[in-house]
């Protein structure tokens, strides 16, 4: 039988029933609908993405849209679900969601300066049309959900300096720095000093020009430096890691976070913002997506479960106080950044070029679905390390966080010392 009838039959017999609003059209122009009022035209350019959609090989499906053997018109989100839809009904979900799961690699320094240059030199401009104004690329925070991204990231470095309780002249390192926004919110509103360090060539230049063009030039230090390069101990009153561990790989966490608690002063806050698996045996959820993701958005990333960072952090000698979680958040930001640059689509192919654009137009409203349907989370997790004495420095609530007061907050005493009693002065 020839392979277009092959194909024919095989997508009837699966969408039979419960049609999807689906085009597809063949490279000699026929082309045939699966619903009454297709929103979504898939076009095969040549037989090889009809072979993988017979085999139901999604890797080769996602090579075949980068490389341009396939292309697909339709509102991104539209597609989305029809691409799920697909994979529901081929069967494929739940096996290609266990194929897809992490599996360790080897790294190096060099690698993962290649793999963070691969995701984030694409160029400032690129990045510029669809990230907020203070080009801050990680989950925002929303009070209502109803704020414009600019608002929404403006909250969230206010809230974390707040988690933080960032006072004038400590001095913050921030693991993964990017292009500079939490620093510079930091110095501006809390008066702290900061030391900033990535990877990215162009996050560098940016972040460095960003300062030295403000009245921040000698509070504010960015470094082109691997988190493994640091030197000296308890150098830092407070650190904070947003978007950056799931970078690091799973083999390199109990590294990153023994550095961290390294940096770190007795007494001292450390903030780690990053994605969570949501299976506790960390294997991903929903469908095949991780290989397209590893190949060609993220290569070398990999999120750990909630459960793998308390025990790194523990492992480290740091005291976990407090997790938030952020995923309805990160769905939402996800979200904005999608439909600005759906919005801004021709200028961003001409600053990153078609190919980069296919991926990253999946990408973006590919997460955006994965956090909502719960396939991915994020959280803000908290520590502290005790003090030479055993003791922790931190709040008796959360309220510092959200209300315009200093945290009630004194040393913790070690178990047994029942003579002991808080100050409970503001």
């Amino acid at each position: 039988m020839p392979l277009r009838e092959r194909l024919l039959r095989y997508l009837r017999g699966r969408l039979e029933g419960d049609p999807l609003p689906l085009r597809v059209r063949f490279w000699d122009g026929k082309a045939f609908d699966f619903g009454t009022t297709p929103t979504v035209t898939l076009t095969l350019h040549s037989r090889e993405p009809v072979r993988a959609l017979l085999k139901g090989d999604f890797a080769r499906l996602g090579d075949a849209y980068v490389d341009g053997a396939l292309s697909v018109e339709g509102d991104i989100e539209e597609i989305l679900k029809i691409g799920i839809g697909l994979a529901e009904r081929f069967g494929q979900f739940g096996r290609l969601a266990r194929l897809a799961s992490w599996i360790p690699r080897r790294r190096s320094i060099q690698r993962d300066a290649a793999n963070i240059r691969y995701h984030y030199d694409v160029g400032n401009d690129f990045y510029r049309l669809w990230l907020d104004e203070r080009m801050v690329y990680s989950c925002a925070y929303f009070k209502s959900g109803l704020e414009d991204i600019d608002t929404a990231q403006q909250q969230k470095l206010d809230h974390i300096c707040r988690k933080l309780m960032l006072s004038p002249g400590e001095r913050l390192l921030d693991l993964g720095c990017g292009w500079g926004g939490l620093l510079v919110w930091a110095a501006t509103h809390y008066g702290v000093n900061g030391v900033g360090i990535t990877l990215s060539e162009r996050q560098y230049s940016y972040a460095k020009e960003l300062v030295a063009n403000s009245a921040l030039a000698g509070r504010i230090d960015i470094r082109l430096q691997d988190y493994r390069g640091l030197n000296g101990d308890a150098s830092f009153d407070k650190i904070a890691s947003v978007g950056m561990y799931e970078h690091v790989g799973l083999e390199n966490l109990p590294t990153y976070f023994q550095t961290a608690a390294r940096m770190l002063r007795p007494g001292g806050a450390f903030l780690n913002h990053g994605i969570v698996a949501t299976d506790p045996e960390g294997r991903a959820q929903g469908p095949a997506g991780g290989e397209f993701i590893d190949r060609y958005v993220f290569p070398g990333g990999a999120v750990p479960h909630l459960s793998r960072v308390l025990i790194e952090l523990s492992r480290a000698g740091l005291e976990f106080a407090d997790a938030e979680d952020l995923r309805p958040h990160y769905a939402l930001t996800l979200q904005h950044w999608s439909r600005r640059l759906e919005a801004r689509r021709d200028q961003a192919i001409r600053a990153a070029g078609e190919k980069r654009i296919r991926i990253w137009r999946v990408f973006l409203a590919g997460m955006a679905h994965a956090f909502d349907r719960r396939w991915l989370s994020i959280a803000q997790v908290l520590s502290f390390k005790p003090l030479d004495g055993g003791e922790t420095m931190r709040p008796w609530t959360r309220a510092y966080q959200y209300a315009n007061s200093l945290p009630r907050w004194d040393v913790i005493p070690k178990a047994g010392n029942l003579n002991w009693h808080a100050n409970d002065t503001p």
